[in-house]
């Protein structure tokens, strides 16, 4: 960082420190400041931060298990898996050594006409533990692009089968599905995105059956929300080409949660309608609602899957398409016209394939799914110590994920009792990031009862300032 530093003359260093620490005018300007904090603000965009009013993004250094070590030797306990995608605890010695072993041999290779046994090994293991029917892996690079790739295929798998009148989709109000242009369509009930509306294809929503503890009124909803479902399709199913739905969790919406029963009905109707089932597991996949998938936990098996964030316990970004047989089948022809036309650069690479194979083969040796439900009763004993606050309403456990809402005049993602609640936690050490007014937890599985503990504890804290 020396040399980074020598390229900034005296004048504009002291420029991007006064930008840099707008909200902190008490700090001197000759004191010291990190290089990298120097030219982050210089260079870097942080995803999802309003970059003017944001406070300082924090160093980290190191991390090992569920502690973040910050530059500043500050210690952070990381109860959200870095954004979900961390499953097993921060550098975890096995799956690190196995990407090294990896990096010597083969670090890539294209994957238009050429495989490599690390990929075949895990679409081999991954078929193995999903649901039965689901065999047929696509390989690409992130949770957006899995979900895009599953209505690429529904829709050409409708063309393929003389059925190009089927274009419609459906979701759900709230879901979340990516970033990219047909994920954020079918993620359009969830509102981030009304600023690209003119970019999004129109997808039908249906209304989302959410529940909680407590709760006497979900039969009511479910039953609104499949009378939703009978209607469009008696109006439009011979159009339809899939419905798409997170399972059991809708994760960006605010950890809404709905029953088992409901996606067990919605499968029946779809499947006496002919009309294709995508879950999309990004989020849900590899353990966090107590099974090692929704659909297993649901006992549903839909046409099709959508896998990342856990797929490579938060080493390497990597996602999966699964479909059943039959799907993959209507590909098959003579003509590449029948193809499926997608691809990545980095498609099942190496690497990423080496680290989750490692994933799975933890959750093998430390017996991962067996610590489940322990970690849900703990959850559940501690938002036992939470709710019969004034302000916590809707709570809900399930797995390894716990949530309640805080009663808030501006209640959504944009509730600006966030911003505050998260700067609470990590004055005190918590990596929490609060889904507006919704505050959440889904901890890495090597969390321990006293962290645990330890973190509602502060989350009460928090609560009494408010």
């Amino acid at each position: 960082m020396d040399k980074l530093r020598s390229l900034l003359g005296k004048t504009d260093t002291e420029r991007i420190l006064d930008h840099n620490f707008r909200n902190q005018q008490d700090l001197l300007p000759e004191q010291d400041v990190s290089d990298t904090l120097i030219f982050d603000r210089r260079h870097v965009w942080h995803p999802f931060t309003q970059e003017q009013t944001a406070p300082d993004p924090i160093e980290i250094v190191a991390a090992s298990g569920m502690r973040l070590q910050a530059a500043d030797g500050r210690e952070f306990l990381d109860l959200i898996s870095s954004w979900w995608v961390n499953i097993h605890g921060h550098a975890h010695p096995t799956i690190a050594a196995a990407i090294a072993r990896q990096a010597q041999t083969l670090e890539q290779v294209i994957f238009a006409g050429f495989t490599h046994q690390p990929a075949v090994q895990l679409a081999t293991e991954l078929v193995q533990r999903l649901p039965q029917g689901l065999t047929r892996i696509f390989f690409s690079d992130d949770g957006s692009t899995a979900v895009e790739v599953s209505l690429k295929i529904a829709l050409q798998y409708w063309r393929n089968q003389g059925e190009s009148q089927r274009t419609r989709f459906l979701a759900f109000t709230g879901g979340y599905h990516g970033d990219t242009v047909g994920a954020m369509s079918a993620g359009r009930g969830s509102h981030f995105f009304d600023t690209y509306g003119s970019l999004l294809f129109e997808v039908g929503l249906l209304p989302f059956p959410e529940t909680w503890e407590g709760d006497t009124g979900v039969e009511a909803r479910e039953q609104a929300a499949l009378t939703c479902l009978e209607t469009c399709l008696a109006d439009h199913g011979n159009s339809i080409a899939a419905v798409i739905i997170e399972p059991l969790v809708q994760g960006s919406a605010g950890m809404r949660m709905c029953r088992p029963q409901f996606l067990q009905a919605l499968a029946k109707r779809l499947r006496a309608a002919g009309i294709l089932l995508i879950f999309d597991e990004v989020m849900t996949g590899f353990g966090r609602t107590g099974a090692l998938f929704a659909s297993l936990k649901a006992q549903v098996t839909p046409d099709m899957i959508c896998l990342s964030k856990g797929l490579t316990a938060g080493f390497l970004p990597m996602s999966v398409t699964v479909v059943r047989e039959e799907v993959y089948a209507a590909f098959l022809g003579e003509t590449f016209d029948r193809a499926l036309v997608h691809g990545h650069s980095f498609t099942a690479n190496p690497l990423g394939c080496a680290a989750a194979l490692a994933s799975l083969q933890v959750f093998e040796d430390e017996q991962t799914l067996a610590k489940l439900p322990q970690i849900e009763t703990w959850q559940r004993q501690g938002m036992a110590t939470l709710v019969d606050h004034p302000l916590v309403q809707r709570v809900r456990v399930m797995g390894t994920i716990a949530a309640f809402d805080v009663v808030a005049s501006d209640a959504g993602y944009s509730s600006g009792i966030g911003a505050k609640l998260k700067a609470f936690f990590h004055e005190r050490g918590l990596l929490l990031r609060p889904l507006g007014n919704v505050v959440y937890l889904l901890p890495p599985y090597c969390v321990e009862e006293a962290e645990l503990a330890h973190a509602y504890q502060v989350i009460g804290q928090a609560l009494q300032t408010l």
